[in-house]
């Protein structure tokens, strides 16, 4: 037999064989994992989580800020989950401390406290948000430096 054609069938049975388990027990013995990434009812300066009035809207975003750039002082109106995918974040809550996010940290950002983020490293940072937001209320308001 043609040695091109006989890595082909190899290639072809290991393909098979990674897709369909070897039996049905293999089938019934395989687990979904399920990580929890995040269980609260309160934000990360101990706010307690509040749903906003009026009809409700989810935005999930993922947001990149380039090294030096700082998102400038706001607040968020709504609940909003942050997940940090890469790299690293600092962000400074006023008389309520700064804190510094890394890749893989999970939180209820800060719900109505004025506060600004940083990225003060040389790589990007990418965060995922999600806002639970509603028709009444804005995800971000910009805001002046809290004095």
């Amino acid at each position: 037999m043609n040695p091109l054609k006989i890595g082909f069938l190899a290639a072809l049975a290991i393909a098979y064989a990674l897709v369909h388990p070897a039996s049905a027990e293999d089938a019934t013995t395989t687990k979904i994992l399920v990580t929890p990434l995040l269980k609260t009812g309160t934000d990360i300066v101990d706010q307690p989580i509040v749903y906003p009035p009026g009809t409700p809207g989810i935005t999930a975003v993922i947001i990149t800020i380039p090294p030096g750039v700082k998102t400038g002082w706001h607040l968020h109106e709504v609940p909003l989950y942050a997940y940090i995918l890469d790299g690293e974040v600092t962000v400074d809550y006023g008389d309520k401390g700064i804190k510094i996010y890394k890749t893989g940290d999970v939180f209820m950002e800060a719900m109505n406290w004025v506060h600004n983020g940083a990225n003060e490293t040389t790589e990007p940072v990418r965060i995922m948000t999600v806002s639970m937001g509603s028709d009444e209320k804005a995800n971000t308001v910009p805001m002046p430096a809290p004095k």
